[in-house]
């Protein structure tokens, strides 16, 4: 729901926290982060009000979980769910009501390198026909110990329906 920079960049900002709070231990899983943020925003849905588009204003909660393992080696793996609670919203061309989903999950692991897979699924549903719109972004990036890029996906699509 956020700006994808703006959304990469409070999640690294959590990641580091959660990595700072929970300091040197063994090996365990632990949830670290488990929170619900307000969210106030408003988005363009360029196929609303007969495809001529319009402002959304959008109110609500994002449910956030992360949980941090740390490895016998020193690294991390961490996962983070993202998800929105209760957002609804209406146009403010035409009045209708609109309601967000979907889910944002993410592995990150660090070790000698670097591997991060992110996976975004957000909905704003609209009334009646043809003013859905949907967001997907599958990424992932593996990075060796010496700093090389040894693999990477960017798949990201916009749909109206």
């Amino acid at each position: 729901m956020l700006n994808p920079k703006l959304g990469k960049t409070v999640l690294a900002l959590l990641v580091a926290a959660a990595m700072i709070t929970i300091g040197p231990r063994t090996a365990k899983a632990e949830v670290t982060t488990n929170i619900k943020v307000p969210v106030s925003l408003v988005r363009f849905v360029p196929c609303a009000d007969g495809g001529s588009g319009e402002l959304v204003f959008l109110e609500g909660e994002i449910h956030v979980l992360i949980a941090v393992t740390e490895n016998s080696a020193g690294g991390f793996h961490v996962e983070m769910h993202r998800q929105p609670q209760g957002v609804k919203g209406i146009g403010l061309t035409t009045g209708v009501a609109y309601q967000a989903n979907g889910v944002t999950r993410e592995t990150f692991n660090v070790n000698a390198g670097v591997e991060d897979t992110f996976v975004n699924n957000f909905r704003i549903i609209g009334q009646g026909p043809g003013n859905n719109f949907m967001v997907h972004e599958n990424f992932h990036i593996t990075v060796n110990a010496n700093g090389d890029v040894t693999a990477f996906v960017d798949n990201f699509s916009v749909d109206c329906n």
